[in-house]
């Protein structure tokens, strides 16, 4: 089975993250493959360290006519079985298969088919997104829900001092692009009704200077740390009391997941992804999504009882290790790359006209 991967995303992200783990998870799992990412020394030199040497193209915009022709190089040289494209752009530039490979796409939220038309088969993360999919027609025996994984990897915590927050404190993390879709608004105006919590919020973004001011205006800039991008997450996630994710959209939740693979408990909206993993009370706490009122309740609601933070934090990491370990996506990665492999009994059902015209 030989599988070349196409990655041409942004620098961060959460489906970049993603691409980088699964690419050397399947690594780790014997598969032969070849990477193709957009120029990134970061990820790169990431994916070398892991063992994995990839492909570097520029995967400009309309008018790069080189990477499309480079990619086609890349496939009759290496001549893979599978070719797996990572969203849009990936996806547009990825020659037609012509019976010489399977073409698969993986989605990590609702795009527009128009890009995938050419494809054999499509991955969602989530089981909304293969809803949508057979909504806008696409056909169900080729849309195929696989998770993402994360690494339960511990580590010791970051000193709270080198972040200048006292010892005796609660300590909430966020992690995200500061961004509307992420409420980080929402999470400063429940903070300002928790007076004893400090907030780690890791990420950065257009409405950082926009959030400082908010925190500035609440009076609680003192209490929150915005400690803007960071590889550390694990050290971070040792060191807090819980983890918060306020978004007004959140189409997988891969940071719920990280959470739990790391043993902490869980306060969450209930947008499309947290809802879709957590069972309220059980694995975490969800709330309304823009209820800031609410979310404050949640949090002291969690720091009241020991016990009951403990029990969630439990209940999630079981979650995790049930489906979102590295094993098990990977063994289900594999299965399906047999599955779409193996000649089927009977002729495919075709791809409608109106997302093959991409109307």
């Amino acid at each position: 089975m030989r599988i070349l991967q196409v990655m041409a995303g942004a620098e961060f992200g959460g489906a970049e993250a993603f691409f980088s783990r699964l690419v050397l998870g399947l690594h780790r799992a014997g598969i032969d493959q070849r990477v193709v990412i957009r120029n990134n020394p970061r990820r790169a030199e990431g994916l070398r360290a892991g063992g994995v040497e990839p492909v570097e193209m520029a995967f400009g915009g309309l008018f790069d006519l080189r990477t499309p022709r480079d990619l086609r190089h890349q496939i009759r040289d290496y001549e893979p079985d599978i070719v797996l494209t990572w969203m849009n752009r990936a996806t547009r530039m990825c020659p037609r298969s012509k019976g010489n490979f399977v073409h698969v796409a993986r989605l990590g939220g609702y795009y527009d088919l128009k890009y995938y038309r050419g494809c054999d088969h499509l991955i969602g993360n989530t089981r909304d997104i293969i809803e949508y999919l057979t909504d806008e027609g696409w056909p169900g025996d080729r849309a195929h829900y696989l998770p993402n994984f994360v690494s339960a990897e511990r580590v010791a915590p970051v000193s709270r001092s080198a972040l200048y927050t006292p010892d005796r404190v609660k300590v909430l993390l966020a992690l995200g692009r500061l961004h509307e879709n992420k409420a980080f608004d929402v999470l400063l105006e429940a903070l300002a009704r928790v007076p004893d919590a400090y907030l780690w919020l890791a990420g950065d973004g257009p409405l950082r200077g926009a959030l400082e001011k908010q925190a500035e205006h609440l009076a609680i800039k003192p209490r929150v740390r915005f400690l803007g991008w960071r590889e550390d997450t694990a050290a971070l996630f040792a060191a807090c009391d819980a983890f918060i994710c306020p978004s007004r959209h959140e189409p997988l939740g891969n940071v719920v997941i990280e959470a739990w693979a790391q043993g902490v408990p869980v306060v969450a909206t209930d947008s499309l992804g947290p809802g879709t993993l957590i069972t309220h009370m059980e694995n975490g706490l969800l709330t309304p999504v823009d209820d800031a009122r609410t979310l404050t309740r949640a949090i002291r609601f969690l720091f009241e009882d020991d016990d009951r933070r403990a029990h969630m934090a439990e209940a999630g990491h079981a979650a995790y290790e049930k489906d979102f370990t590295e094993k098990a996506v990977i063994d289900r990665y594999l299965g399906f790359f047999e599955d779409v492999l193996r000649p089927p009994a009977d002729l495919p059902e075709e791809v409608p006209d109106q997302i093959r015209d991409g109307s």
